[in-house]
């Protein structure tokens, strides 16, 4: 009896956890895209007609719709979410490095955005890797 308790308990702290993997990546990467989208607000400038503004938040919300989308896709397939966001964080990276006026300093901003894409790439790759079928044919 104490042990059928207690396996139930462990079974219903599996799905527990099982439901925090599933949708960590999914929420930190929506929060994570409207970070990125709060920084096209600075095209609103005193003298701009909104045809103006209004190319300069497609153009500024670029990368952030492109995210978008990979988080869609990745909704039902975790390993492009992983994939892409670790590849977003990197390329960011790489950008503010080739910058001609880079200095090392920089790499600490780099944090801001890239690891918050890290994070949900690795959580992502996570939850695919609970989902898919291990050696024995039974799915984790």
């Amino acid at each position: 009896m104490a042990k059928a308790v207690f396996c139930s308990r462990i079974e219903s702290m599996g799905k527990k956890i099982n439901k925090f993997i599933y949708w960590t990546p999914r929420m930190l990467g929506i929060i994570f895209v409207l970070f990125l989208m709060m920084f096209s607000l600075d095209v609103f400038e005193p003298g701009l007609t909104a045809q103006q503004i209004a190319i300069g938040l497609f153009m500024h919300n670029i990368p952030a719709l492109f995210l978008l989308l990979i988080l869609i896709i990745s909704w039902r397939h975790e390993i492009v979410g992983g994939v892409f966001f670790i590849l977003a964080g990197l390329l960011y990276i790489l950008f503010l490095a080739i910058n001609p006026k880079f200095e090392w300093y920089m790499l600490s901003w780099s944090v801001i955005i890239a690891g918050p894409a890290f994070l949900i790439g690795i959580l992502f790759i996570k939850n695919w890797l609970k989902k898919t079928p291990n050696s024995s044919g039974k799915r984790s």
